[in-house]
């Protein structure tokens, strides 16, 4: 052993004594930065509960959290709201799906296309988009003739089904393009998709079952991302449904503020964010075990 060799032995290298200072310095920046994103979040978390425990006559009260169960109107919104993320999740599945999936093995130069497309919703304000939907509704209604329905105008008529209304599916669709593309198009520029595709045609897969049985899987997180975003998207949103009549969750909300039950209102919105974070936890959670298993299987 040289002289030299003995002293790198000794001596680490000049970077890694850089590396090791930093290590050792408190992180105040990051800390900081924690810090303040906490407060931001639970600051308005925390004055929304004591708004809902606060009575001025009986003081810290629990009577908000308890009727949740029991309060009118709640339910339906809710499963109004559920039913319309489900179908959109799905929608924007069977559209995103191919497009991203065609895009990324046979038709790059359509990327711009495909990528300006779901993003031009970006733009568009949903009062905009309102405005739109309900010109197209009043033309329907505007031009019938009774006993004269044409096909048009009888489907206008049934997408409004209040039981289930498709005109709002359909709105809350193109709201969703641009975060659900974004989502899974960075899904499928991480994944070596024509190696992949090719190595399963080369065990004898066709094409439709390579892409379903091998590409799809290594989007799981992707997809996943997606039907979260999207379901938070359709649970929020208030001003399309509001201006269009409906009551889903978000109006539901704004409507029992509106009639004096606030506190009641507050709590169920309060739940709602402590279950939607559950909810993303155990998506991170699941990916993180698929994640760190997968290099183990391979």
């Amino acid at each position: 052993m040289t002289a030299s060799t003995l002293t790198e032995a000794v001596d680490p290298p000049s970077g890694g004594q850089k590396s090791a200072r930093r290590s050792g310095r408190p992180r105040f920046g990051r800390a900081a930065v924690l810090v303040i994103f906490g407060l931001y979040f639970a600051v308005p978390i925390l004055a929304s509960f004591l708004f809902t425990v606060d009575d001025p006559v009986k003081g810290f009260n629990l009577s908000a959290y308890s009727q949740i169960f029991s309060v009118a109107g709640l339910w339906p919104a809710l499963q109004l709201s559920l039913e319309l993320a489900a179908a959109t999740i799905a929608v924007v599945y069977l559209l995103l799906i191919p497009a991203v999936v065609a895009v990324r093995l046979g038709g790059p130069r359509l990327r711009t296309f495909v990528e300006l497309t779901c993003t031009l919703p970006l733009v568009v304000p949903s009062i905009a988009l309102t405005a739109g939907i309900t010109s197209v509704l009043r033309w329907g209604s505007d031009n019938m003739v009774p006993g004269q329905t044409t096909f048009i105008q009888q489907l206008l008529i049934d997408i409004q089904n209040p039981t289930f209304p498709v005109i709002l599916l359909l709105a809350y669709v193109v709201m969703a393009l641009p975060l659900a593309y974004r989502t899974l198009d960075a899904g499928m520029r991480a994944l070596d998709v024509r190696t992949l595709l090719e190595a399963a045609q080369n065990n004898g897969a066709g094409r439709t079952r390579a892409i379903v049985t091998v590409i799809l899987p290594n989007l799981r997180g992707a997809l996943l991302n997606t039907a979260f975003l999207t379901l938070a998207l359709v649970l929020g949103e208030f001003t399309v449904s509001s201006i269009l009549g409906y009551v889903p969750f978000a109006v539901w909300i704004v409507n029992g503020n509106a009639a004096g039950q606030g506190p009641v209102t507050v709590a169920v919105s309060i739940v709602s964010l402590v279950l939607t974070w559950l909810l993303l936890l155990v998506l991170s959670a699941g990916g993180g075990r698929r994640g760190a298993a997968t290099p183990a299987n391979q």
